[in-house]
Parts: structure tokens; sequence; C-alpha cells
């Protein structure tokens, strides 16, 4: 399994590194399923504020809690926000349609995976992020030939630093 390591130091680096997988999302056309996973107010919705960003999204982002899915189009590709926060039952992932989310194409954002367990499909890439001193600690680990695909392109060693 292939992983990358990097210090947020603030905010903007965690916008810049969704904004930086968001590129290669965005160039080579395929579909992703990533789980963001970590505690509340780690910077999970702020990740996939700099993912839509570089799909070219200005407005805001919110953790779509209340409604599960928030669902954003760009020239007919289309990125799925996921927050699995207040899910009482995997089971009520099927009787939403989860399933219509996943197609060829389609990037989804699952913030909480872990709540649908059993329904969800496996992730391409898994982002963990945590509090660490004044900044965040992101690690990205990549799950089968997409995932390993896409963190070979990324920088290389065992730890990355963004700083903006």
């Amino acid at each position: 399994m292939t992983e990358r390591d990097c210090y947020l130091s603030d905010e903007k680096a965690t916008l810049a590194l969704g904004e930086t997988l968001g590129q290669q999302l965005q160039s080579d056309r395929q579909g992703l399923t990533l789980f963001l996973e970590g505690d509340l107010g780690a910077g999970k919705t702020t990740f996939c504020r700099g993912l839509l960003r570089a799909f070219g999204h200005s407005g805001p982002v919110k953790s779509p809690t209340y409604t599960l899915v928030e669902e954003y189009e760009f020239a007919g590709r289309s990125v799925n926000h996921f927050d699995l926060y207040r899910l009482g039952d995997p089971e009520e992932l099927e009787y939403m349609g989860i399933r219509d989310y996943f197609r060829t194409e389609s990037v989804c954002l699952l913030e909480w995976p872990e709540r649908g367990a059993g329904v969800l499909p496996e992730p391409d890439l898994r982002v963990t992020v945590a509090v660490e001193g004044r900044g965040r600690r992101a690690r990205i680990e990549a799950s089968g030939e997409r995932g390993e695909g896409l963190l070979n392109h990324w920088p290389t060693g065992d730890s990355m630093e963004m700083s903006f």
C-alpha cells in the first residue's frame, strides 16, 4: 500500500492539498471514491472545498450533515460530497440510492465513512486528518490500482510539508 504523509500548517495548506488532488482528477477524467477520516473540526470539509475549487467551484462548501449528500456538476462530471455523521444505520444508504452516485466518472468524497460500513464500496484513497500542534497531519493511503496511480504522481519520500 502506497501512502503519503504531510504536515498542513494552516487552512490554506489544507485547501491546497485538496486542490492538488482535484487538479489530478480533473486532468484524467476518471472517477474516484475517497474516504475522509478525522475528528470533528479536523479539516475534512476544508479539504473538500479545495478539491472542488480545482474543478471551478467558487461558492461555499458546507458539510452536508443533514442532507447526507451535496452534488456538484462540472461539464458533465459530478463530484458528490457525503457526510455520514448523522446516519443512523448503514441500510439508510440503500434507501437513498447510494449506488447510483458511484458512476465511472464520478468523484465521491465521503466524510465519516465508517458509518456506512458494509454498504459503501472500497475507497481508492483514504485521507486521514488529525490536529497536530497548530496545524494538521494528513495521511493519504492508496487502495487498489486507481489510488496507487494517483499517489505515484505525488511528491516522493515518507513525508512532505505543505506550508503556504
